[in-house]
């Protein structure tokens, strides 16, 4: 089977996507700790803003996860092994960046064939 360019173009995006979101949500994780940690805000949402922050801890550690396991699937595009693990990573790329998701997805879905 020829190679073509398309896994390491979805590899490549996948961890540029990963990477990105990575660093974006760690800042603004350790930005809302420091605001938990100086006693929080006066939101006018009428729920405790310790609730509040609890909720947005969870769903930016379900973000680092996400962009771990795009990392991963980009790292697998690239070497074209694990079709299913690189697709997984596109897909988890696609939460952290929409185009370069689309992009990635698209691309690893094409170049099945290629992957061991």
């Amino acid at each position: 089977m020829e190679k073509t360019w398309m896994p390491k173009v979805a590899g490549i995006l996948d961890i540029v996507a990963g990477a990105l979101s990575f660093v974006g949500i760690t800042l603004a994780l350790a930005g809302i700790l420091v605001l938990g940690a100086m006693g929080g805000t006066d939101i006018p949402t009428g729920m405790p803003t310790n609730l509040i922050l609890i909720i947005v801890v969870v769903m930016a550690i379900f973000a680092i996860i996400a962009d771990i396991l795009a990392i991963v699937g980009g790292t697998f595009a690239l070497r074209r092994k694990k079709w299913g693990l690189a697709l997984t990573g596109s897909i988890a790329a696609f939460f952290a960046s929409w185009p370069l998701g689309i992009a990635a997805i698209v691309f690893t879905v094409l170049s099945k064939k290629e992957f061991e």
